[in-house]
């Protein structure tokens, strides 16, 4: 574990102060890419990792940002309904440009363009929770309460009831 922090993270902990929550980031030696990754390497349930899933809204091509819990998959037609337009995955190009993250690091906060933000309900269950803190292997903890008001988010149902 590292503690220098990059262009990226500093962004987030700079949207993390201004909201007066003292989290601190964390930088692994080893990649936090996926949330299994990140669960091993923190030491939680793999369910406590916020995953920061990014979307393209279509025809508008907003930013959709759902923050599920890392062992749910978002169900794209459940969002679609949510945001009212059509969804589908975004590829590296439209990520970066949209939120200024890599894919694997994208945080919850901190983005270039403001996205249409949605959050699983599941994560609501637990005392603590984790997220990408702007790299593909750093993190920072925060409270369910604080992810919501950060985002701003909406709680929603947006996991798939049974993936394949």
């Amino acid at each position: 574990m590292t503690e220098a922090i990059s262009a990226s993270q500093q962004r987030v902990a700079d949207v993390l102060a201004r909201h007066d929550i003292a989290a601190r980031i964390v930088t692994f030696d080893a990649s936090t890419r996926t949330a299994a990754d990140a669960a091993q390497a923190i030491g939680c349930d793999v369910a406590q990792i916020a995953k920061s899933i990014i979307l393209k809204a279509k025809p508008s091509q907003r930013l959709v940002l759902v923050v599920t819990s890392g062992r749910n998959r978002v169900c794209e037609k459940t969002v679609a309904e949510l945001v009212g337009e059509k969804v589908g995955r975004a590829d590296a190009d439209f990520v970066r440009v949209k939120t200024g993250f890599a894919i694997g690091g994208v945080a919850p906060v901190a983005h270039i363009e403001e996205p249409i933000t949605l959050i699983d309900e599941d994560l609501l269950t637990y005392a603590e929770l984790w997220a990408a803190a702007g790299t593909p292997n750093s993190v920072f903890r925060l409270t369910p309460t604080e992810l919501v008001a950060l985002t701003t988010g909406r709680v929603a149902r947006v996991k798939e009831e049974n993936p394949a």
